[in-house]
């Protein structure tokens, strides 16, 4: 029980995690990493943007082999919950979102309609500045309603 506490305690973790980063390194000292992702119509299959992925693969990648070491440890459940993050995140942002693969073209769900309404109007702003809804999973109810 321990175990699952601590992987769904890290997982939701993962959205504060995420909102800080995007809104504070992605959209201030890494910016140049981000900026090709905010530009209409970008023209290849990787973006500098992938570079996160890796970034945020790495630690997944540490906690995992100390987490096994340990015989399945609490560092295992911890990679659990960030790398399970990390594969909703790409479902939703890079699939579902901006359509990098053709799987979730037509949805009627309302949840999944208030994340991509929130990311555009994310995007609607092509530089650092002025941003709004740094989340992913977690967006303000407005955009349900819309």
């Amino acid at each position: 029980m321990i175990s699952f506490l601590i992987f769904l305690s890290v997982f939701l973790f993962m959205e504060c995690v995420t909102w800080l980063t995007h809104k504070y390194i992605m959209h201030g000292l890494m910016w140049y990493f981000h900026a090709d992702h905010h530009q209409p119509k970008y023209e290849h299959t990787f973006e500098r943007n992938d570079i996160f992925f890796v970034i945020f693969a790495i630690p997944s990648i540490i906690l995992f082999y100390f987490g096994v070491q340990g015989g399945f440890n609490y560092l295992f459940f911890i990679a659990c919950g960030v790398t399970t993050y990390g594969v909703c995140y790409f479902l939703i942002h890079d699939v579902l979102i901006h359509q990098r693969f053709k799987w979730f073209k037509n949805t009627k769900n309302k949840y999944l309609i208030g994340l991509r309404k929130a990311h555009k109007i994310h995007h609607k702003h092509l530089g650092k500045e002025h941003g709004e809804c740094f989340g992913m999973l977690f967006v303000p109810f407005k955009y349900y309603k819309m």
